[in-house]
């Protein structure tokens, strides 16, 4: 899975991103770069950006950061961040 994003009503997808990596901490810098990248590529609507990831083993804190110019843009976009946990 790792990340999909997606018209919320349809289900229609517009990106996979992070592919092989179920990591919260590379998703969202991989969420931010497509961000920072295709933000004129989208008009605003009803999205999702839905990151399955998986706990790092042996993870103490710390973490990802998704950063107030990321969060900007999705609301902009109206775009809803889904975080899907998924077990080993």
């Amino acid at each position: 899975m790792p990340i999909y994003i997606k018209y919320e009503e349809s289900n229609e997808k517009i990106a996979h991103l992070a592919k092989n990596h179920w990591e919260l901490p590379i998703q969202i810098k991989e969420l931010e770069s497509w961000l920072f990248e295709n933000p004129l590529n989208l008009s605003p609507s009803k999205y999702v950006a839905d990151v399955g990831f998986s706990i790092r083993e042996n993870a103490c804190g710390g973490g990802a950061i998704l950063s107030p110019e990321a969060m900007a843009i999705m609301g902009a976009l109206g775009i809803k961040l889904y975080l899907s946990e998924y077990g080993e």
